[in-house]
This record gives structure tokens, sequence and C-alpha cells, in this order.
């Protein structure tokens, strides 16, 4: 049986400052709190397990590469973006004392938004700064992605590259970038697959028109071990099959396909013979992804999500260790194994709960000790968060609703104030764990109840259905009886209703004004559609303009569902948040949203941000969003 011991304070990082905000019950106060970008994101160890590195907030909307020693604490900054427009998404180790890193960022070009990535290495140091991609005399959106970071400390990495020729992979060294051509370019290929040992054994093959746009469908080859050739794995199909990853140790591919309308987990022989094995399928919900540990290690276990989500370990030691680690942080139950050393000997892992944003721990095999790294939130360390509960409703038709229901802490769940809070996509879900949005609602004193309306991915291809666009009578009916569910449940006052959405989350909270404009006392919707039609217009100049339109249709259900159209329609107040620089939904569907509704004489009131995209990565752009939109719920719903 395993025994853990703490390391008190081994690991607290000093450059971020351990100081939090006291318990407050201002607007400002939440708003700041809540509004505040994660301490870390995408934290990855070194093969030795000394050093991890992360992208952490700096100033403003600045993001900062910090590598940390697990020895001392030290923390330093060795990188920043520009902010304006790029940002950092994520950093790695290629080698202990060598990092590779991805920043993105968009342009306008001849009025069109494209975004673009570029792949850079650099010392852990940060010097000797280097790109990866192809000569900058080659015209690119992309560099292309890392598909296999090689033996610890070789230093070499195979990428995926494009030129004229096409998509290929080449084998790079990340400090001389040295090159070898491992898959020469081709017109064809859409990604490759390693097996983790430096070997590319998975084609992907979209399948295009004669003008050459994608339709969706792709097709998959596969090479055996120690062969050059490639075989048919799958043959031209849209969604129904789905490689994961390659396990070199047993010469097979986890891949999900779809069984009965859910995705089941398969291991697929890659010898020849291609004898597939069901592994695991769930008559609820979709099997979603596997578990493996290291960079191209074993694979370790599989995950889904009912209630909560689910992790079933079929690797023995790992089992243990995650039944072990339960006990130890019994109030943390989402467990997570980022990433281990090199030899396995140290594990990286992060742990958090619906009440608890998270931290991040060091587990060491050799001492069985368990050393706290970081937290991911410290500004909301000393406060009382909601807890968050499954619960499920009936639709108009009958059919239950799972959703996730915030109360305040310390309330009596009865009478409250309430906002209903659908998330995005729509083929996206809610999970139950920690939420900035609906804690910052309930700290506020709102219920908060999140539906997994009829529209959303996760439940099976009966529950998904034509993606919440061709049905949106369907999903957004669903959104609706969730808050007719908080008053007959005696949650909720029915005059103090608010609906709150992102994405297709604020495209269902207009339309729902639309369709119920009676029900709700106050709007916010932050990047929404707004326009069905000009939803697929706005695709017409990217190559998935053709996916775009199949997803929205044809039909009446464009002009009945697009807020915009139905502006007089309205009654309640709205507020609506762009950014500029948003390449998921265009800036002008809530600048024409906030015209018409101005020009219909309704309330609105508009918020808009430059230079930034979907996610509104700026804890200064987050705060003042969530005051705008903590003032408008108290103005109208609030106590």
């Amino acid at each position: 049986m395993l025994r853990f011991r703490y390391w008190p304070g081994a690991a607290a990082l000093t450059l971020l400052s351990s100081s939090v905000l006291a318990q407050q019950n201002s607007l400002a106060a939440d708003a700041a709190a809540f509004g505040a970008r994660e301490a870390a994101e995408n934290m990855d160890l070194s093969p030795d397990g000394n050093h991890v590195v992360y992208v952490g907030p700096g100033p403003n909307r600045i993001s900062v590469v910090f590598v940390a020693d697990l020895t001392t604490g030290e923390s330093k900054p060795i990188l920043k973006s520009s902010a304006d427009p790029e940002y950092l998404s994520w950093c790695a180790f290629a080698g202990n004392d060598r990092l590779a890193c991805r920043y993105n960022a968009a342009r306008n070009e001849a009025g069109r938004l494209v975004g673009y990535s570029r792949m850079i290495a650099l010392g852990t140091d940060g010097l000797n700064v280097k790109g990866l991609g192809p000569p900058s005399s080659v015209v690119r959106q992309f560099d292309g992605s890392i598909i296999d970071w090689g033996p610890a400390q070789s230093h070499t990495v195979l990428m995926t590259r494009a030129d004229g020729d096409g998509l290929g992979v080449v084998k790079i060294d990340v400090t001389t970038l040295k090159m070898e051509v491992v898959e020469r370019p081709g017109p064809s290929a859409g990604g490759f697959m390693s097996d983790g040992e430096g070997h590319v054994r998975l084609m992907e093959i979209p399948e295009v028109t004669r003008n050459g746009d994608p339709t969706g469908r792709v097709r998959y080859h596969y090479r055996a071990a120690n062969s050059r050739d490639w075989h048919m794995l799958v043959d031209y199909q849209k969604d129904d099959f789905v490689p994961l990853a390659i396990d070199s140790t047993i010469d097979s591919l986890y891949a999900l396909k779809k069984i009965d309308g859910r995705f089941a987990l398969l291991r697929v022989k890659l010898d020849g013979s291609m004898a597939a094995e069901e592994i695991a399928a769930n008559p609820k919900v979709d099997i979603d992804d596997v578990v493996r540990i290291g960079d191209g290690q074993r694979v370790i276990g599989y995950t889904y999500a009912e209630d909560r989500r689910r992790t079933v370990y079929f690797d023995p030691e790992y089992d243990r260790l995650a039944k072990a680690l339960s006990k130890v942080l019994p109030s943390l139950p989402l467990v997570q194994f980022v990433t281990a050393s090199a030899d396995g000997s140290k594990i990286l892992l992060f742990a958090g709960s619906d009440s608890d944003p998270g931290h991040y721990y060091l587990f060491n095999k050799a001492t069985k000790s368990l050393g706290e790294v970081m937290t991911a939130r410290p500004e909301l360390a000393k406060r009382t968060l909601a807890s968050v509960k499954s619960i499920s409703y009936a639709a108009a038709d009958g059919t239950q609703i799972p959703a996730y229901l915030t109360l305040p802490p310390g309330s009596s769940g009865k009478n409250l104030p309430a906002v209903v809070l659908p998330h995005g996509g729509p083929s996206a879900r809610d999970e139950w764990g920690f939420d900035w949005l609906s804690q910052f609602l309930a700290a506020r004193g709102y219920a908060v109840i999140q539906p997994n309306y009829r529209g959303s991915a996760g439940f099976g291809d009966a529950w998904l259905g034509q993606k919440g666009f061709k049905a949106w009578r369907t999903s957004i009916g669903d959104v609706s009886s969730a808050a007719r569910w908080l008053v007959s449940q005696g949650v909720a006052d029915g005059n103090r209703l608010a609906i709150v959405g992102w994405s297709y989350g604020g495209y269902a909270a207009l339309q729902s004004a639309v369709t119920e404009p009676s029900l709700y006392k106050a709007v916010v919707a932050v990047a929404p559609i707004t326009d069905l039609g000009k939803l697929k217009r706005d695709a017409d100049h990217y190559t998935n303009n053709k996916i775009v339109a199949d997803i929205v249709g044809s039909g009446p259900h464009v002009e009945d569902g697009s807020p915009l159209r139905h502006a007089d329609a309205f009654k309640a107040p709205v507020l609506l948040v762009h950014g500029d620089m948003d390449g998921n939904v265009f800036v002008d569907h809530s600048r024409d949203m906030a015209s018409a509704l101005r020009g219909a004489g309704k309330t609105v009131d508009y918020l808009e941000f430059k230079g930034l995209n979907h996610q509104l990565s700026d804890s200064a752009a987050r705060t003042e969003m969530l005051m705008r939109m903590g003032a408008l719920l108290d103005r109208t719903i609030g106590h």
C-alpha cells in the first residue's frame, strides 16, 4: 500500500505572489478575483523531473513562459508575448535544457480575419531562440505540429510541416535545426501519427471536392512495424472513427468508433491483421479519450463523463496510485496525470473539484512523497466557493435533461434570483468541476443552472441531433425548460430570472429572449452568433465553407432562428460582449445585433475589446466584463 508524505512548501514558486484577496462582497472585488486568468496553464515536466515549464499571465494581456526549479522553488520568466497580436499557447520540454513553444495570432487580410501560428525553440534560459517552421520565404498559415518528442536528451522531434507540395514530416534538431525528411510532402495528407518511438505509423487523408474544399470526411492508412508501405485502415467516413494514440509496447492503435450511435474505445493491432478489440463502451455517454503517461509512453486508461468525469485505469500501477491519491486528496476528486519524467519516477498531476480551481502536484515514486507545485488560481485561495450538484429536469416533451446546479455558498437554496447558463459549442457539454463564470455568479448570490440541452456532445448521436442549428427549437426549448424547472422546485423566484451565455451559449441567450421575451429580466451574450445566414456567409472565403453550410442548413429555420432578425421581440435589457479579433464568431455579429436593438428602441449595452479573440484571455477585460454583467444583474434581478 502506498504511503504518502507531503513536502510542506517544498515547491512554492516565488515569482507569483501568494497573497490572495480577502473575502469580500463588493462587485469590484468579485470581478477582479474571478476575472483573473489562471496562474499556470499547460504545465510540463522536464525529462529529469527537476523542472516545470508553464504559461502564466503577465501585465494586461501579455502571456509569459516561466521555468521553475522544483528543488529550490524558484520560478523565472524567460519569454513573453507581444500581446498585440500574439499570445503564447504552450511550451514543452524537448530535453532538460531546451523547449519547444507555440504562439498564435490573427490578422486582417483584405477584410478577412486569418489566424496563424508559429513554432519556436529556445533554451530554458530564454536564449538561442530559433523558428521551427519552414523558411520565412514560404508563405504559410501554420508551421505544423510536433507528433513525436523523441528520446529524452536527443533534442530531436518529429514535426509535420507544409510547403508548396503539401504536408510532410521532418525530424528536426531543436538546437541546431539540422533536419531530415521522414515523410515527403504530398497534396493528399492531412495529418500523421507517430508511435512515440520515432516511427510514423498513421496517415490521415481528408476528402476534398474538385475545387479542393474539404467535405469533412477522412480516411486513414497505417504502416506495420519496420515497413514503409501504407495499408488502408478505414475508408472515407465522417466522425465515426477517431484515432487517439499508438502504443508501441503492444503495437496497437487506440481509437474511438461509433457503435449504436455512441463512441466506444477500440484497440486495433497494426501488425497487418487489423484485429480489433472493444475495450470500453458506455450505454449513456461516449467514451471520449485515452490517458497516457509521458510523451509517447504507454496508454494507461480511458475517460468518459456521466454526472462526473471518470477515468478507468487498466494499468495496475496507476490504478493503485489513483486510488491512493483519492485518499490523500479526498477533497480534490478530479485527478489528472499530466505527464511523467523520462524514467517514470516522478509524475506531474493536477487535482481539483467543483469548489476548488485545482493544484499542480509532483509525486516522487522513490520517496512516495507528494508536493504541491502551485495553485491554479491564487486569487480564490481564501474564498468559500460554491458546490455543484448534478441534477436532471423534464423538457417540454418529458425528456430528462442532465444539468448542473450551483447555489450560492450559505444560501437557503430557495426563492433565489437565478441565472440560466447554457454552454457554447453547441457540440460541447458542461461537466462537474470548477467553472469561473458560474462561480462568479454564485458569489454574487445567484443560483446557476447549466443545462446539457439536446445538441450537446458526449451523449451520443441521437442527443447531438442537428447540432443546435437546424434543430434550434429543441435546443432552445430545453434551455427555457431549465428556467421553469428552477421556479417549479422553489429554487428561483420566477420574477428574477436572467440568462447568460458565451459563443453558442450567447446565441442561446439571445434566441431564448426572442422565443420567451417575458421569461428573463436580463440577457448577457458574450461572442454570440446572432444570424445563422451570416454564419454561413462568414465561411464563404474559407476552406470549411461547405462544412459550415451543411451544419447550419437552409430553410425557414435560418431566419426564424436568427435573433438579429427579431430585435423587435426583445423585452429584457441586453449586454453584448465581443473581441474584435474573434476568429470563431466574427465581431460583426455583436455589432449588428447592438445596432438592431438600438434601432428597435431596446435597451442594449455593447462592450467591445480591441485585439482580443473568442476567449477574451485578458484579466482586465474579463474583470470589466464581469463588472458590467454584475451591474446589470444586480439592477434587474439582484437583491
